[in-house]
């Protein structure tokens, strides 16, 4: 297996132990404590630190001589906290079980941003890292396919903590593939003599290059609709007659992303800006239809639609991440925008619990008109004519040390960057 075929393996296991664990903590709890809430106030001290983690994770990563030992380092970090939540959770003191869970999240911009920006390094410049960046989206959409049907279903065979264990063993397998990762021979590591990188240079370079700042502010604000889809999906079946179709909903959605990731997501002749405002667009449009189907079958077909549409959006946002970010920051960049995402994606969660008696389906249209709104404030900010490279900017591959950088090579620049 190539590196870039170890590194597809890693992240699948990485994001597979992710995506679990919302499911797998709340049915812990509920299985040891009676209290589905127990199980929620983990989960958020576990979601919480990923916005303050990522800039700490970038820089840690731009500066550490030895990049193979921090990221599966930050991995097997990740995975252990996984194991110690299996056994702690119910059993051990409260602040002891949020404290660890504290400490894993923290892990959690790495296995995010901080994996995606390996692919610079693993795959030269050119249409073929353009797909290389389709196919890493597509493991974020297999493991949100995949890990709550793997959790439900050792869940039902036997109980909450089995689930737990395999969660922590896909983290553990993450983190040995991760080791063997070449990253000496990608020329990774800081450049002897470069500046130091700071820690708010990934949230300058976010805001002084303007199609970061774009991107991310249009996909934060779609995430705060995107985080509380799951509720709004549970509360629209439940007003629809079915209950347990929430889960219908949401795996509908789900599988129509992993298609639209593999599909359109790879879609290299189309600019990553269009792309984004595309992805954004389409998907507030069919979920805007979806509030007004007249049953859970119907809805979960646009549900599908809805997902293929927002499958291109992760592969275009990582394509502009990778082009635009500086040198030496671009590992910032990738965590950054990732736990802004997860906070925003927290926040929507919160907020549309605050408004639940609502009826579902005007919840479900205030998620597609957030989806809307992100798609006009990315038309509106981002530049008409994105910069280009200059001639062979890109051509010296990947085997470059960037300034700075542990993990990136030299990628595009533009005038506004720091």
């Amino acid at each position: 297996m190539g590196g870039f075929g170890r590194y597809l393996a890693a992240a699948l296991a990485a994001r597979v132990a992710s995506e679990g664990m919302g499911m797998a903590v709340v049915l812990l709890a509920l299985e040891r404590t009676g209290s589905a809430a127990h199980g929620a106030f983990v989960l958020t001290a576990w979601l919480a630190p990923h916005v303050l983690a990522a800039p700490l994770a970038g820089v840690a990563a731009a500066r550490t001589r030895r990049p193979r030992l921090f990221h599966a380092g930050a991995l097997a970090g990740f995975a252990t906290a996984v194991a110690a939540l299996t056994v702690l959770l119910g059993r051990a003191p409260v602040p002891l079980v949020l404290a660890v869970a504290v400490l894993g999240g923290s892990c959690g911009p790495m296995v995010t941003g901080g994996l995606s920006s390996l692919i610079t390094a693993l795959v030269p410049a050119g249409p073929g890292r353009d797909r290389a960046y389709g196919w890493d989206a597509a493991t974020y959409n297999a493991a949100a396919v995949t890990a709550p049907a793997a959790v439900g279903l050792v869940t039902a065979l036997g109980s909450a903590g089995p689930a737990m264990a395999v969660l922590a063993a896909s983290g553990a397998l993450a983190a040995a593939l991760a080791a063997t990762l070449p990253y000496e021979d990608q020329g990774a590591g800081p450049v002897p003599g470069a500046p130091r990188v700071g820690l708010g240079a990934g949230l300058t370079a976010l805001w002084r290059v303007r199609e970061l700042r774009a991107v991310t502010s249009a996909t934060t604000l779609g995430f705060v609709g995107i985080g509380s889809l799951t509720t709004v999906s549970v509360l629209l079946a439940t007003e629809l007659g079915s209950p347990g179709g929430g889960g219908i909903l949401m795996t509908a959605f789900a599988v129509g992303a992993l298609g639209g990731s593999l599909t359109l997501g790879r879609m290299t002749s189309v600019e990553p800006d269009r792309l984004v405002r595309w992805a954004l667009a389409g998907t507030g449009a069919a979920l805007a239809v979806a509030a007004f189907a007249p049953s859970v079958a119907v809805t979960a077909a646009v549900f599908a639609l809805a997902g293929v549409c927002d499958g291109p959006l992760l592969t275009a946002t990582l394509r502009i991440r990778a082009q635009y970010a500086p040198d030496g920051v671009r590992t910032q960049v990738f965590t950054l925008g990732a736990g802004l995402k997860v906070t925003a994606a927290s926040t929507g969660a919160a907020l549309v619990g605050i408004v639940a008696d609502a009826p579902a389906a005007a919840l479900l249209t205030g998620i597609a008109g957030l989806l809307l709104a992100s798609a006009l404030l990315h038309a509106l900010t981002a530049p008409r004519e994105p910069d280009r490279p200059a001639a062979g900017a890109e051509a010296a591959g990947p085997t470059e040390p960037s300034a700075g950088s542990a993990t990136t090579s030299a990628g595009r620049r533009t005038p506004e960057g720091p």
